[in-house]
């Protein structure tokens, strides 16, 4: 690994898909992604079929609170139709990697209005801000690399397709906890991968 190029600034756990998250000071990281996260998705009580933010966007409006019933009740009254927690069968119901990235300087660039194209500006949903080191650091540089983020070792995959930062899968669990250096290793990419 090369040197630090940022810290983890802050760590966010989504325990139900599609349902706002929650910040905590350490997580441990797994193949499947962050401990816990996305563990829980919404279905409807009838049928049984996933409930999705796209096509039910109150749902992030809604903080799970570890209860089930009572989340479930929750979301049964601002959704207007009956629906219950369900867990996630085969570990965390991830759509595109294990690990999503963001650093500061990227939700502060789509801020100003510099949005990368085909990009939301909105909450990115990631599970790790960083604060890079270098004020125009930009982890969209990183695909094809490995990254060590505390314990855990990541590689970046690619860019999401619809929000900021970056993809990573997950090489070697470990914890990570607010402040944690963040490394990158110093080859780029060879081309072709």
């Amino acid at each position: 690994m090369s040197g630090v190029v940022g810290r983890v600034e802050q760590i966010a756990v989504y325990p139900v898909k599609s349902l706002a998250g929650r910040t905590v000071p350490a997580a441990r990281v797994e193949v499947e992604g962050l401990r816990g996260d996305r563990a829980y998705a919404v279905v409807d009580a009838a049928t049984g079929e996933r409930v999705a933010a796209r096509t039910s966007p109150r749902l992030r409006e809604v903080v799970a609170t570890g209860d089930a019933d009572a989340d479930s009740a929750t979301l049964t009254a601002v959704l207007g139709r009956p629906v219950r927690l369900a867990p996630s069968a085969g570990g965390p119901q991830v759509d595109a990697a294990a690990v999503h990235l963001v650093s500061r300087q990227a939700v502060d660039r789509a801020a100003a209005g510099e949005v990368p194209v085909g990009c939301s500006a909105e909450d990115p949903r990631a599970n790790l801000l960083l604060e890079l080191a270098a004020d125009d650091g930009d982890e969209r540089t990183w695909v094809g690399r490995r990254l060590r983020v505390g314990e855990a070792l990541l590689r970046v995959t690619r860019l999401p397709r619809h929000c900021l930062g970056v993809y990573a899968e997950v090489l070697e669990p470990g914890e990570v906890a607010v402040g944690d250096p963040v490394g990158l290793d110093d080859a780029p990419p060879a081309a072709g991968r």
